[in-house]
């Protein structure tokens, strides 16, 4: 591959891979007829971004025909390449970028004033194609502004926030920061914001919902569409379902998909109103054996079962296992809202959760001891 980005391209493009490091910590590159396509995952793959520059973006771009390749490189290198986004318009003229695919190297040329010429040589790895799955034209709701009004609406809320909610009805659009429920509501800051559909270059919805997603990923697309004065689009469904952040030109394409909070709240109120006759034994019991003592503790649970019903409990034994009941409970309650991976399309639970579904699929009934069994017999 050998390419050529001369004038204000050579900003844009150190803006696109600024707004990339956003995402993850790897760089994927990769050459093609219809352009030169620059993508990144986070390493939980909720986050995924695709900047794709179009032949006429550069003042010359060649590749081997019939040879696909691909490769990717720590986004940090890359980064270093064009440090000083200020600087760069004023004293770069040009940037030629050049892979060579049998010395694993990629060379950023920075052609300078008065003659100056800075050459950076990094190393790659070869890699799969990097590719998220969506069709953001099948979406019921899609809207279309001006960066500056986003950019605007986003400043409200502080740096630290993590994730912001964005609830649409048939003329407006509420933007708020999103509050954890196992967060105290007295103490903690909330923060609203209305918007109009005229404020909207364009404002379709079909179906009225509320999604929520990370905010670090909007802002770092806001910075790039506000450099190129791009409006950003939107395309979302409900919450579980990725939203699609994109911004189009006749030279550029980007694509930021987002995962949203899917809520569970519905499938927490039915296990938490579903009663078991008896408790599952605590997690350590079979989770830290190995598998021959898990077999025989299976064995010996089914041959025990009849005398176990028949044996009789004290009240003291009977309150142990209510409570032991309802601690059970109180750790088998699943999160009202859970991540939705992009790429897997499932629900990513925690370690704490794997657990406990273990332990539901896999119930076992103990048998008593010896000494009860032999209490118990007239």
């Amino acid at each position: 591959m050998d390419c050529v980005v001369t004038g204000g391209n050579v900003k844009v493009l150190a803006k696109a891979i600024h707004s990339l490091s956003r995402i993850g910590d790897e760089l994927y590159l990769e050459p093609q007829e219809d352009g030169l396509a620059l993508r990144s995952v986070n390493s939980s793959r909720s986050a995924y971004a695709c900047f794709l520059f179009s032949p006429l973006f550069f003042s010359r771009y060649t590749i081997p025909l019939g040879h696909a390749f691909r490769c990717k490189m720590a986004i940090k290198c890359v980064q270093a390449v064009f440090r000083s986004l200020s600087s760069l318009e004023k004293t770069v003229e040009k940037c030629h970028i050049e892979l060579d695919g049998e010395k694993s190297r990629l060379t950023f040329t920075l052609h300078c004033k008065h003659g100056l010429l800075k050459t950076h040589n990094l190393s790659f790895q070869d890699s799969e194609s990097l590719q998220a799955v969506f069709d953001k034209e099948s979406c019921a709701n899609m809207l279309r502004a001006q960066p500056r009004l986003l950019v605007d609406t986003v400043l409200h809320f502080p740096p630290s926030l993590e994730e912001v909610s964005v609830s649409v009805s048939g003329e407006r659009v509420w933007f708020r920061n999103h509050v954890d429920d196992e967060a105290e509501q007295s103490k903690a800051m909330l923060t609203e914001l209305c918007l109009s559909s005229d404020e909207f270059d364009h404002f379709a919805v079909g179906a009225q919902t509320s999604i929520t997603f990370c905010l670090k990923e909007l802002r770092g697309l806001l910075v790039f569409a506000e450099s190129t004065g791009l409006p950003v689009s939107m395309y979302f469904d409900e919450s579980g379902s990725p939203v699609v952040l994109s911004v189009t030109d006749s030279v550029l394409e980007v694509n930021f998909v987002l995962a949203t909070l899917s809520d569970d709240s519905n499938l927490c109120n039915h296990n938490n109103n579903t009663k078991r006759a008896r408790s599952p034994p605590p997690p350590d019991d079979f989770m830290t054996d190995d598998i021959d003592s898990y077999l025989i503790a299976m064995e010996t649970s089914e041959l025990a079962g009849p005398s176990d019903a028949l044996a009789p409990r004290s009240p003291s034994l009977e309150r142990g296992e209510e409570e032991e009941e309802e601690d059970t409970e109180d750790t088998e309650r699943p999160p009202n809202k859970k991540f939705r991976s992009l790429f897997f399309g499932s629900v990513c639970p925690s370690d704490s959760q794997l657990t406990n579904q273990t332990i539901k699929s896999q119930e076992v009934l103990a048998s008593d001891s010896e000494d009860d069994t032999q209490a118990s017999l007239p």
